[in-house]
């Protein structure tokens, strides 16, 4: 039931439908996003400790979830794998994570914690402004009430990630200065 609820709500972000039940606030529906791109992501078997180790994704700063990404994830397996969650308070305790959203708490250090990243097997994710145009992979946008992705391939490429036509499709154009 918890997939199906998940699913929903990510139809529902990707395509701008509202489903009949109440609408999803856009920070309920980035969490979702953030679980599934454990899904849409490759990861080089580098980036885990073992063969049963979890994906985790921290989220380093303030959390804008209120307890939606944990909901998210739990009880969740992909490929094998538990995905869990992990609140960070630093940088330093960004190891071992494979998704790493960026809170805009951190705003004054994206570019010290996107170079302190680069070369790692890191999917980075934020919805600061200009965060894709920084380095960053994966941006949340609302547009229209409605979140969007914007999606620096590039980066990601560079990280040693492959990510999936699928989510690649899903993304907004990049506009000119606007990443």
């Amino acid at each position: 039931m918890r997939a199906a609820a998940a699913m929903l709500l990510l139809f529902a972000g990707m395509t701008g439908a509202e489903p009949a039940l109440a609408a999803p606030t856009a920070q309920q529906v980035e969490a979702v996003f953030l679980f599934y791109f454990s899904q849409f992501v490759d990861w080089p078997p580098a980036a885990f400790d073992g063969a049963g180790s979890p994906i985790v994704i921290g989220v380093l700063g303030d959390d804008p979830f209120d307890g939606a990404l944990d909901q998210a994830v739990a009880g969740e397996r992909v490929n094998g794998r538990p995905v869990v969650v992990r609140h960070l308070k630093g940088l330093a305790d960004a190891a071992g994570c494979q998704i790493l959203y960026i809170s805009s708490s951190e705003a004054a250090q994206l570019p010290q914690i996107l170079s302190a990243l680069k070369g790692r097997n890191v999917l980075t994710v934020s919805d600061l402004d200009h965060f894709a145009r920084s380095g960053g992979m994966i941006r949340f946008l609302l547009i229209d009430q409605h979140v969007r992705l914007r999606i620096n391939a590039q980066a990601a490429r560079a990280a040693g990630l492959t990510l999936s036509s699928r989510l690649l499709r899903a993304a907004v154009p990049a506009a000119p200065g606007n990443g």
